[in-house]
């Protein structure tokens, strides 16, 4: 029995939503690991999101209940690209020189279930440089 093309193209595209879905539960499942032993130790915390246009960096008290710093490369301040390594390391600059101001120089680093490569790296290795010790 042949299958025909809108079926074979609704069979791709349900295959595709599938992946897509698993890289997320992935992505969450690592995140939940991760910020279950970082909960456990007394420092702010150094968390960061990446959208398709934007990354944030947020610091957060040990219990994760108030943001006592933040940065975002859609603020104004930011003249590059939203989206790429060079925003990330200006991001990582920011979110230390602001935590340094608040007077706050240990964190812990939560990346928030994403690989520690590219923008993630540039970002924790660009706050390391300016200043915060994790």
């Amino acid at each position: 029995m042949q299958m025909s093309k809108l079926n074979v193209r609704k069979l791709k595209k349900l295959r595709e939503l599938v992946l897509d879905m698993n890289k997320k539960y992935m992505r969450i499942k690592r995140s939940t690991k991760i910020r279950s032993n970082i909960t456990k130790q007394s420092k702010p915390r150094l968390s960061i999101f990446k959208s398709n246009k934007n990354i944030y960096a947020q610091l957060l008290e040990s219990n994760g209940s108030k943001v006592i710093v933040s940065a975002s490369s859609n603020e104004k301040d930011n003249k590059l690209d939203n989206n790429n390594i060079e925003s990330a390391k200006l991001i990582g600059k920011t979110i230390a020189s602001r935590a340094l101001d608040a007077g706050i120089k240990e964190v812990v680093f939560d990346r928030s279930g994403y690989i520690y490569h590219g923008k993630v790296k540039a970002l924790a290795e660009s706050a390391r440089e300016n200043g915060l010790v994790f």
